[in-house]
């Protein structure tokens, strides 16, 4: 007995790829057809292109976030007990070195001659900063306000732009504080305060004043008409000395408009832990640091008050641990094909829904009539 295709001649084989002798080929999900059997269509060939574009996307973007990684920031209470806390200064003082009293009091009574501790290069102040370069604390070298949406070319701010994969990477650099330049013939007339001090881990006050000023001593008094305490921060910073690491003060100047000014900093200090995989972790690399939020009054003060430079700390009590993690390759490209199976079916779907719309429009504009495969049926036999 002849089947449907024996009867019109027609080879079932036609319509798609012949069967191999392979057992396993007998197991194939996937049916073919053969070329000249596909059709291919303007929309069709538009979605492909719009799937290929969406897909290009997401798969930029998925890659993009494996390498970026995923920063999670935590609080708690600082668990680890320290009793010692480094400061790292790098200061230009437009006054002469012998005409400087550096000192350090904390809320532990503890009054620490840090001018002892500290190294103090005579320096040129024109060596240091132009007309271009001077800029006060949260405005840029314009006069500005700077209102938190970022720092300006130039002036990057190390803790939270970057990420934390570099982060690590800067902190792990041999920290190394640069030469003082040469004065070649100038004259002296400021002073290069820098170096490490190692406080006690409690609340202080970090100050620069004017020789016979501030303290009980013997000696004359500096005179008042040399007071100048304009100055460049070049480095201020907490815990290990990271050069690599940018701080809210660094690169900060202020200029006196007086010979008694007092300029005063109000600094909040929390340790930091910057983590690179979970800590704990096969591989994982960290580092300890301090970051600081700071705010700043200068103003003109009478002869009864003493001017100078003052850096007003307090230790928070709590830590912030930031890590960036990733995860592994395999689970990353079980994403990426994720993704792009998820593009190809939404595209299907897409091809398949807007091709329904479209014969239902075509349709609709022939007027409901139904066509055979030789035309139209007439309505009425004449």
């Amino acid at each position: 007995m002849m089947n449907g295709y024996e009867k019109h001649d027609l080879d079932d084989d036609a319509f798609g790829a012949k069967s191999g002798n392979s057992i396993v080929s007998a197991f194939d999900a996937f049916p073919k057809s053969k070329p000249q059997y596909v059709q291919r269509t303007a929309g069709g060939g538009k979605w492909t292109v719009a799937m290929i574009f969406f897909s290009v996307i997401l798969l930029w973007s998925e890659v993009g976030r494996w390498w970026r990684g995923t920063e999670t920031h935590t609080f708690a209470v600082e668990k680890g007990v320290a009793h010692n806390l480094d400061i790292n200064i790098d200061i230009v003082v437009k006054m002469k070195c012998a005409d400087l009293h550096i000192n350090v009091q904390d809320a532990a009574g503890d009054r620490i001659l840090a001018a002892s501790r500290l190294t103090r290069d005579p320096t040129a102040w024109g060596q240091w900063v132009d007309a271009s370069g001077v800029h006060r604390l949260g405005r840029d070298e314009n006069g500005r306000r700077i209102t938190g949406e970022g720092w300006t070319i130039g002036h990057d701010e190390g803790f939270g732009e970057e990420h934390i994969h570099d982060i690590v990477a800067l902190g792990r650099r041999r920290a190394r504080w640069g030469k003082t330049p040469r004065l070649w013939g100038a004259e002296p007339d400021s002073c290069r305060i820098f170096g490490s001090l190692e406080l006690n881990k409690v609340q202080g006050d970090f100050h620069i004043t004017a020789r016979g000023h501030g303290y009980m001593e013997f000696g004359e008094h500096l005179n008042h008409d040399v007071f100048n305490f304009s100055h460049i921060i070049s480095e201020f910073s907490f815990g290990a000395f990271l050069p690599s690491l940018a701080n809210p003060l660094d690169g900060t100047t202020d200029v006196a408009t007086g010979h008694f000014h007092k300029f005063q900093y109000f600094m909040s200090v929390v340790p930091t832990v910057y983590s690179l995989g979970q800590p704990g972790s096969l591989g994982s690399r960290s580092i300890v640091t301090n970051q600081y939020a700071v705010t700043e009054q200068a103003r003109e003060v009478t002869d009864r008050v003493i001017p100078g430079i003052f850096f007003k700390y307090d230790i928070e009590p709590i830590a912030l641990n930031i890590v960036e993690s990733r995860d592994g390759f395999f689970v990353f490209l079980i994403k990426i094909i994720n993704v792009l199976s998820g593009a190809l079916v939404a595209g299907h779907w897409g091809f398949r829904l807007s091709d329904w719309v479209t014969d239902i429009l075509g349709k609709r504009r022939r007027g409901g009539h139904s066509e055979g495969m030789l035309g139209s049926k007439p309505a009425h036999f004449e």
